[in-house]
């Protein structure tokens, strides 16, 4: 870039609209209260602007009347007057046009700061990058965070009218009744479960807890090859224990009915092949997406969300593995589940900011296994006992014949509703294939005849 060009680079602002602001304010200090909402001192480029919003805010604050000559007595006693502001006030009651485009102006004065901030962050950044201190992905970390930090102060919000809410809730209301009494939610496949949690429903952080070897990343996938089917949809994975080929095999086996020991093995005939191409072929049209990068961090999964067309549903495989950040730091014992509990409440503005269900894998600790009854509870999640607090439905998932020996129950599992805000809790009995590895109602019992190919 020439030199010429650097110095005549003017920073982002409006000295107009500022000024506009301030002068609404002066001119009807009812606009005060419309504006705070929205505009932080900050946001005013120049200093003087700056000290006269701060003023102002604070009268507001304390319910004072706004007016040129109060707030120039505030100035002087917060030691902010300057001799050139008492002239300043009474132009910039002359130069505002009127006070009813008061939101408008402030609009104006928003946008420029965000372009002032992102101007910074980028400066930042490029700073970061040239020295290289903390390597590459510490800097994208970094990168992530100020560019994340900013859309967090900018996020949408604040009180809404019940006139308003209301129109929304009928709006849900009469797709529901257009759908002929069906589910609110993603289907799972489980129709019992289904009733009882109205399906995989928007902004919802959902738990599937338990034990090593229990079944969860095998209902987990028959919840998200049976949505993408029902809905077309797409349904993002992030799988940070197992790899996209081993999920691929899972899902392989449990469609074409094939034991997966024999899929891992080659032990293949020709009538399996035919099945293998068939349910390749079938799996091939679902809208599944899969990352299986370990070093993914909350904000990473959310960035590539975001740029995922007909997004339906994310599921994550286990939250104790995740990172708070991508730098690829580890946290010491003694902080974990301060981390855990980060993560959780990441997880939970990730499903309400996309609006999607995000169902996300957890661990139990051992404390279950030390009871006579292993059935899991709400205060086992490992690592932390905040994930039960920012989760809309906790589901704990049992076998019996995994956990003992002397198991009268064999391949039938217990889906466990520990929590639910949207209904009943109670225990809903599954079958499990083991051979393979995926769930059904309990009426489901396949044999080999039964494949669908």
């Amino acid at each position: 870039m020439a030199l010429d060009d650097l110095l005549t680079r003017v920073t982002p602002h409006s000295p107009e609209a500022e000024r506009a602001v301030l002068g609404s304010i002066l001119i009807d200090s009812e606009c005060a209260a419309r504006v705070v909402g929205v505009l932080k001192s900050s946001d005013f480029y120049s200093e003087l602007n700056r000290a006269i919003y701060d003023t102002m805010y604070r009268m507001f604050s304390y319910s004072q009347k706004i007016d040129p000559v109060t707030v120039l007595d505030h100035m002087k006693t917060d030691g902010v007057y300057t001799d050139a502001a008492s002239d300043y006030m009474m132009e910039l009651m002359e130069l505002t046009p009127t006070s009813a485009n008061v939101m408008e102006y402030a609009s104006i004065v928003r946008d420029r700061s965000l372009l002032r901030q992102i101007s910074e962050a980028g400066s930042d950044i490029t700073e970061m990058a040239v020295s290289g201190e903390g390597g590459a992905m510490g800097i994208l970390d970094a990168a992530e965070q100020k560019v994340y930090a900013l859309r967090q102060n900018r996020s949408t919000g604040g009180l809404e009218p019940i006139s308003k809410v209301l129109r929304t809730v009928f709006t849900d209301i009469d797709a529901a009744a257009k759908n002929g009494a069906g589910l609110p939610g993603l289907p799972t496949g489980l129709t019992e479960l289904d009733n009882a949690i109205m399906g995989l429903n928007k902004s919802d952080l959902i738990i599937i807890a338990a034990r090593p070897g229990i079944g969860k990343t095998s209902i987990a996938l028959n919840m998200a090859l049976n949505a993408t089917r029902e809905t077309g949809k797409a349904i993002a994975i992030f799988s940070l224990e197992m790899s996209r080929e081993q999920l691929a095999m899972r899902l392989l086996s449990s469609e074409s009915r094939i034991d997966g020991k024999k899929l891992k093995r080659g032990i293949i005939g020709p009538k399996d092949w035919q099945k293998l191409a068939a349910a390749a072929q079938e799996l091939s049209k679902c809208n599944l997406l899969i990352n299986d990068n370990p070093m993914l961090s909350v904000a990473d999964m959310n960035a590539q969300c975001r740029r995922v067309p007909n997004l339906g549903l994310i599921i994550i495989d286990y939250i104790q593995l995740m990172q708070k950040s991508g730098s690829g730091v580890r946290y010491s014992s003694e902080n974990r589940t301060q981390v855990v509990s980060d993560i959780s409440r990441m997880m939970k503005i990730m499903a309400k900011e996309l609006n999607v269900p995000v169902v996300c894998l957890s661990q139990l600790n051992r404390q279950s296994t030390e009871r006579k009854d292993k059935r899991p509870t709400l205060s086992e999640m490992r690592d932390s006992g905040s994930i039960e607090q920012d989760a809309d439905i906790v589901l704990g998932l049992y076998r019996e014949d995994a956990l003992t020996n002397d198991s009268v129950e064999q391949n039938t599992a217990e889906c466990i509703i520990l929590k639910n805000r949207h209904g009943e809790m109670g225990t809903i009995k599954l079958q499990f294939s083991p051979e393979f590895t995926s769930f059904g109602s309990l009426e489901s019992r396949y044999t080999d005849d039964d494949a669908p190919y």
